[in-house]
């Protein structure tokens, strides 16, 4: 490589890296993109596909008192812990259930509008130009349920989103059926959510912002963000190449984030909730039209490439502990009576983690410690949905623009 000098460095080559590295190169920035490993097999690899434009209420802590003794004996379907990890994961997990009291909660909702807003809008223009689109399907998501107080839940939660415009259907037992006519196990109705987008290949489409953004002048590494070093006004890494140098960098590491900026010295009080998934055939002439989320036992199936992708809520472990899907062995029988499900795709469940702030909301911001560091990393569940709508924040403040939203609840400084 004969140019070794980069305007910015991207650390980190998951979907919401790479989106980074895109937008920032539409500021005619000179962007080097790092990564250990491909391009979206790590976090982004296993997602449930969805461009979740209808998300405009965080995941927050349950507060419900019975609720919470069912989570304490770890029989629920929805959330699974280790009991190992819990005093370490502990003081985290007191902030997520201290900011989901109503009042603060407001402030995540708050926080969560601007990104969800315009999540769809700032990936369009990225899958258009990478030659996507055949990996989109613009069907939105079905939120199913059994049982009457399952869907007296259900309309609550859609009625509370009416507010952001977000655009839904109710269906009774017929409507539900029209949708999805291979769906069983008593399910009653659903809320159909009209607004989000889906993605039938969550790894394909970040080979595709791969391409484009090499085909745009970008350079994508393999080497190890570990080596990261600030030398006068300049970060440097070693990689097989010699050393590499830029202005700026940009911290895009996921679940591995939060460990690697405290060598920086920033403290930060975040968590990961692990998750699990499978993929299956389909038995007999059956189809999936949609995703549907299974409101009363808390998992998603969606059709993808591969298969019927089945994914799990949230495991409380350390990133790195030995698998344990039990939330998988749990939930499969549940879903085979829900749809005909076949064999099983993949030789082992896939597990990944999903990098969670305590307060609900990612961290976009300039480093305060360091000149040219930025952070892009925290977003939970919503790594994919909030990917595109980051990249173009970030772009926007080393490009030293007036951003097109406010940045100041993404802060690393509130914590």
């Amino acid at each position: 490589m004969a140019d070794r000098s980069f305007d910015v460095m991207v650390l980190g080559a998951g979907i919401v890296g790479l989106a980074v590295a895109l937008k920032t190169q539409e500021k005619g920035k000179h962007v080097l993109l790092v990564d250990q490993a491909e391009a979206g097999s790590k976090t982004s690899y296993g997602n449930a596909g969805i461009i979740e434009r209808a998300s405009f209420m965080p995941y927050s802590f349950p507060r419900d008192v019975r609720e919470l003794i069912e989570y304490a004996f770890n029989r629920r379907t929805d959330a699974h812990y280790h009991f190992g990890a819990l005093a370490s994961v502990a003081p985290w997990l007191f902030r997520y259930w201290w900011n989901s009291e109503p009042k603060r909660y407001e402030r995540a909702i708050a926080g969560a509008k601007p990104l969800i807003e315009n999540c769809l809008s700032e990936h369009e223009p990225l899958i258009a130009a990478a030659g996507a689109e055949a990996l989109i399907r613009r069907t939105g998501w079905i939120r199913a349920y059994r049982t009457e107080k399952k869907a007296e839940a259900s309309l609550r939660d859609a009625e509370k989103l009416k507010q952001f415009g977000v655009i839904f259907d109710v269906l009774d037992k017929a409507g539900l059926a029209q949708r999805e006519p291979h769906l069983g196990d008593g399910v009653i109705g659903a809320v159909h959510y009209k607004d989000p987008a889906n993605v039938s290949d969550p790894q394909g489409l970040s080979l595709a912002y791969r391409a484009l953004f090499e085909k745009r002048g970008g350079v994508f590494l393999n080497a190890d963000a570990k080596s990261l070093r600030e030398e006068g006004k300049e970060w440097r890494i070693i990689s097989p190449l010699g050393t590499l140098k830029a202005k700026d960098v940009v911290i895009a590491l996921g679940p591995w984030a939060q460990e690697f900026v405290r060598n920086f010295g920033y403290d930060l009080p975040m968590g990961v909730k692990r998750g699990y998934r499978m993929h299956y055939g389909i038995t007999g002439n059956a189809v999936l039209n949609h995703t549907v989320y299974d409101a009363d036992h808390s998992y998603v199936i969606a059709p993808m490439t591969k298969g019927v992708r089945l994914t799990t809520g949230a495991e409380f472990a350390h990133r790195d502990a030995k698998p344990t899907p039990v939330q998988l062995e749990r939930l499969e029988p549940k879903a085979r009576k829900f749809f005909p499900l076949a064999e099983r795709r993949d030789a082992e469940p896939w597990l990944g983690a999903r990098p969670c702030t305590s307060d609900m909301l990612p961290v976009i911001s300039k480093a305060p410690q360091h000149k040219g560091m930025w952070f892009a990393f925290g977003h939970a569940h919503h790594g994919l949905t909030l990917s595109a709508v980051t990249g173009r924040l970030i772009a926007e403040m080393i490009a030293g623009e007036e951003p097109f939203i406010d940045p100041t609840p993404y802060r690393v400084e509130r914590f």
